[in-house]
């Protein structure tokens, strides 16, 4: 059975090599995301599964009653994300590569913040000033909070760190809100890491390890992933204590295991 979150096909439509009869078939059309966050959801009434931040690109493959149905470029997740969250493809220069910042309509701290943008956003740099950028749009951010897109970081336990204290939101991917997935995907992203969006998609990353836990381990559950900061603690978003925490891994598991989510199902090396 395909799996309907990286399959690029709906009832009407379908990418080339996916439709079946009925379905007509579609080429993607490149937006990107001109809202802080947009909610990438299972359907145009359905859940959230999972966010993508602005700049992000989305291939549409169809549009109708005011919901685009594509796939997110940064993973292959399908679904669908409100039309008026989408704009015109921008071919973005840098992330913001601090927990979040503000744009300003002029290069001046003292003037008043338009919007805020949360770490991982893209955004294009069209020209500089001494202590700002300009972005496309006629907005300045302040030079210290963004970082080329080709200089990715190289430590994603890092960045899960700089997100720590970030609220948990189920299917979050910002620090304005995160999952434990979320958080495990943004380090890897950001580290130039190819990682899909769910915990049971994550799974398959790396390798078995069986020799004691590592910065940047991965520990798996059902329904649940958090990431090793050395052989001692870990790191995760989780709904116990509804925020990004570090615990002890051996409190962790025995806890997890204790509230009747059973025991570790994998322990994963990249």
């Amino acid at each position: 059975m395909n799996d309907r979150r990286i399959t690029p096909a709906n009832a009407r439509v379908a990418l080339d090599g996916y439709a079946d009869a009925g379905q007509a078939v579609v080429s993607p059309v490149a937006s990107s995301v001109c809202v802080p966050v947009a909610d990438l959801r299972s359907g145009p009434d359905g859940a959230r599964d999972r966010q993508l931040l602005h700049g992000e690109t989305f291939d549409v493959l169809e549009v109708q009653d005011g919901y685009a149905f594509g796939i997110a470029a940064r993973d292959g997740y399908v679904g669908y994300v409100a039309q008026s969250d989408l704009g015109p493809a921008v071919d973005a220069t840098h992330i913001i590569s601090v927990r979040a910042t503000h744009l300003y309509p002029t290069d001046d701290f003292k003037s008043e913040a338009v919007t805020s943008l949360p770490f991982g956003s893209r955004i294009r740099v069209i020209d500089e000033r001494r202590k700002y950028m300009e972005v496309e749009g006629g907005l300045f951010v302040p030079k210290p909070h963004i970082r080329p897109l080709g200089r990715p970081f190289s430590d994603p336990v890092t960045i899960a760190q700089l997100l720590f204290g970030t609220p948990y939101l189920w299917g979050g991917n910002t620090s304005f809100g995160i999952d434990c997935s979320g958080l495990v995907q943004a380090g890897l992203l950001a580290s130039g890491v190819s990682c899909p969006g769910d915990s049971d998609m994550q799974a398959r990353l790396g390798a078995d390890a069986r020799d004691g836990y590592r910065r940047g381990d991965l520990i798996f559950w059902d329904g649940h992933v958090a990431m090793c900061v050395d052989e001692d603690v870990l790191i995760h978003a989780n709904a116990y204590h509804m925020a990004v925490t570090y615990e002890p891994i051996v409190k962790a598991i025995a806890r997890i295991k204790a509230q009747g989510d059973g025991d570790v199902t994998a322990h994963r090396r990249l």
